[in-house]
């Protein structure tokens, strides 16, 4: 039962900062630029007794995943207006894919093995 609360509070948010971004561009970008996301996750590893390293670890493991994926922001708007929309999907899962393998090659060095 836990699990189905904690889908339903989570797909919530989702639904909710969508209709926000339908109803205002910037207000829509500033709340999914917000790690709710991860906040809720954290806030759920806590709720579940996780042990601070683990909820640790995830804090850092999240920061190396947004590293790889802010080239995405900057691709996407030029190609979903020349090319259309599943064009600008395909290159960003292209770049992202690209730039998380160079965050691991650059991140193992440190211990941190992100693929």
């Amino acid at each position: 039962m836990f699990i189905f609360v904690k889908i339903l509070i989570t797909a919530l948010i989702i639904v909710i900062v969508t209709e926000i971004a339908k109803f205002n561009d910037r207000i829509g970008g500033l709340i999914a630029a917000l790690p709710i996301t991860t906040f809720i996750i954290l806030f759920w590893l806590h709720y579940e007794n996780n042990s601070v390293e683990k909820i640790s670890n995830h804090a850092s493991y999240t920061l190396l995943y947004v590293l790889p994926t802010l080239p995405m922001f900057l691709v996407f708007p030029y190609v979903i207006n020349k090319f259309g929309f599943y064009w600008s999907i395909f290159f960003s899962v292209l770049i992202t894919a690209f730039f998380i393998v160079l965050v691991h090659f650059f991140t193992k060095k440190y211990g941190y093995k992100i693929l």
